[in-house]
């Protein structure tokens, strides 16, 4: 039965303090919510508490408001997905979500029917369900997990894309199923009808949205506030229309306008983006908790070994095989595509749609079908989330991804010669220019650019300077290289703060003030003084990131303490050497019987990849 007026509008309530609480718990614990919400949800269930059941919110309440909470969700991510961020990862992204894409559902469709003995076409309706990974789930797991730019913007690209492509994938096999449609043409016919009613109502309704922001008096008094609601009025509208016209439209349609407002250049575009995440946060709590709660552990133990398999197929087998096979020839190193397979959790979309066509099914008589759906969705989504989710730092943290992040102020060719280097190394650089022309050049270099004025903390916030370890000032004009010194440790107290001086007579000047900093000409005439008088170390400094490298490692490991330089040499990569030994603010060029201590600071020379394995000898962490 369901629940009173009373009773129900206390039991929202509840769910949404119990959301909020949980994004609480994630910021404090960094883990991500999603393990709070399923968590909450299994527990307010039938299965222990009993508070929230089937028939609390009525035949057709629930349905209706996961409808309208998908697209606000779907809606939110599409705003986010912008064309530049795609541009990190162009060659992975396109990949990830065609051929990744067609993986996961041939793969999964296969393992689902050999594994639980079901109808090919049941298992293709799993199949598609679980190709969709889901901002609402990466996105957190990203939070708490700073990956490089071009990892994050693959990871999130495919979450957003294949939300609405499964889904779309999803509702033309249910109908099949339903219908008994079988015939390729028909089948290619549900799916372009619901794609394309999306597209055109989405393409409709954001061009209505973005005239009304950009040509209609709001009100001046509370624009920013009618901004707002517009946007979100134009994410329900664009759902509630394509559905009217075409069932199972309305997700397509949501997307795609919230891929073009997001993309145009709207007013009060940070309140919007402000407000979408709240109002986003307390509808995703919900919908995780409501549809948790109607969780039955019957179901996921009626799928006995099968079950299981299907789990390690996705997860071990499915998920790596196919970006291993998306990123080849691209920037991402082994362990990046490594932890972009641990990275692959299921959320909402499989979790709902699964949900409301299980109950469909039972309705046409089919619930052993119904059950194989629910239980196997809510199986995956159970083990990815808590699995990858609550591992997810660790597992990044042991493969070494999580980069150093380095802002560097000044697109010009000092500016991108340094940002080729780190970005060599595998750090994320982020460059902050101004110039159109220097922002087109760095960004066809493959850099990625935030334009702005360097010089104004807000830019440099926006750009991620409250997370970065370090902040370079590269520009030609030397007081606008101290200001950004001086804000960037005023503001964000990154590790270090260099800052590059035109002029070599205000070097004094800036380490008064505590910038450190580096002088073209002086490092000019010191780096042809090199080719002078030390031609072989200036020739070989110049290999330095490419086949040679000289890299600065703290002592950590308690076997290397203790050890004299004579004892670890022999230990050492072939092409590798202990050149300095920092210790106590003193550095030497240590003789064979100096003993290393933890918490020296060495300095490796020698061949790119031996240098690399001998730092992780002096620090395994």
């Amino acid at each position: 039965m369901a629940a009173g007026a009373g009773e129900l509008i206390a039991l929202v309530a509840a769910i949404l303090g119990v959301g909020v609480t949980a994004q609480v718990l994630s910021d404090r614990f960094q883990v991500p919510s999603i393990i709070f919400l399923i968590t909450a949800g299994i527990l307010l269930g039938p299965e222990v508490l009993g508070v929230i059941t089937a028939e609390t919110f009525g035949a057709t309440g629930l349905s209706t408001i996961v409808g309208l909470s998908v697209a606000i969700i779907v809606f939110e991510g599409a705003f986010h997905l912008r064309a530049d961020r795609i541009r990190e990862a162009p060659t992975a992204t396109l990949k990830l979500v065609t051929v990744g894409a067609a993986i996961a559902f041939v793969g999964t469709t296969a393992v689902v029917y050999y594994a639980l003995g079901v109808d090919w076409f049941v298992a293709g309706l799993i199949g598609a369900l679980l190709v969709a990974t889901g901002p609402t789930v990466i996105a957190p797991i990203l939070e708490v997990v700073p990956a490089r730019d071009r990892v994050e913007a693959a990871l999130e690209t495919e979450g957003i894309v294949n939300d609405v492509t499964a889904a779309i994938m999803a509702v033309v096999i249910y109908e099949a199923i339903i219908t008994g449609t079988r015939a390729p043409g028909a089948l290619l016919t549900l799916f372009v009808e619901r794609l394309g009613t999306g597209v055109v109502v989405g393409i409709a309704v954001a061009a209505l949205v973005y005239y009304g922001l950009r040509y209609v008096d709001l009100s001046p008094g509370n624009a920013p506030q009618n901004a707002r609601l517009l946007v979100l009025a134009g994410a329900l509208v664009s759902y509630g229309g394509a559905e009217i016209i075409v069932r199972e439209a309305g997700i397509a349609a949501c997307a795609t306008a919230g891929i073009i407002l997001g993309n145009a250049d709207v007013p009060y575009e940070e309140d919007i983006t402000d407000f979408k995440g709240d109002v986003t946060l307390l509808v995703l709590s919900f919908v995780f908790i409501a549809l948790a709660a109607l969780l039955q552990f019957e179901d996921l133990l009626a799928l006995g070994l099968g079950g299981i398999a299907v789990v390690v197929a996705v997860v071990f087998v499915i998920r790596p095989a196919l970006v291993f096979v998306s990123a080849v020839g691209d920037r991402f190193t082994r362990n990046e595509k490594l932890f972009m397979s641990f990275v692959g959790p299921r959320g909402i979309i499989p979790a709902s749609v699964a949900t409301l066509f299980a109950v469909e099914l039972t309705n046409a008589g089919m619930s052993e079908a119904a059950d194989a759906l629910v239980g196997t969705v809510f199986l995956v989504i159970l083990v990815t989330v808590v699995l990858e989710g609550g591992f997810a730092r660790r597992i990044a943290e042991a493969l070494d991804v999580i980069p150093m992040r380095v802002i560097i102020v000044g697109g010009g060719k000092v500016g991108r010669t340094l940002a080729e280097r780190l970005e060599d190394r595998g750090e994320n650089v982020v460059i902050i220019e101004n110039d159109e022309t220097q922002v087109q050049t760095a960004r066809n270099e493959g850099h990625t650019v935030h334009i702005g004025d360097g010089t104004d903390v807000d830019v440099l916030r926006a750009a991620g300077g409250e997370k970065s370890r370090v902040v370079v000032a590269t520009t030609g004009d030397d007081d606008s290289n101290l200001l950004i010194a001086q804000l960037s440790d005023s503001s964000f107290d990154p590790e270090t703060i260099l800052a590059r001086v035109n002029n070599p007579n205000n070097v004094d000047a800036f380490e008064e003030l505590g910038v450190t900093t580096v002088s073209s000409v002086l490092a000019t005439a010191q780096t042809l003084d090199d080719y002078i008088e030390r031609p072989a170390l200036a020739n070989w400094m110049g290999q330095v990131g490419r086949t040679g490298d000289v890299q600065e490692v703290e002592v950590t490991s308690e076997e290397m303490a203790g050890l004299t330089v004579r004892d670890i040499g022999p230990e050492l990569p072939g092409g590798s050497l202990i050149a300095l030994v920092a210790r106590d603010g003193d550095v030497n060029v240590p003789d064979a019987d100096f003993t290393l201590q933890v918490g020296d600071r060495v300095t490796l020379i020698g061949q790119r990849e031996d240098v690399r394995s001998a730092m992780a000898q002096f620090n395994p962490e």
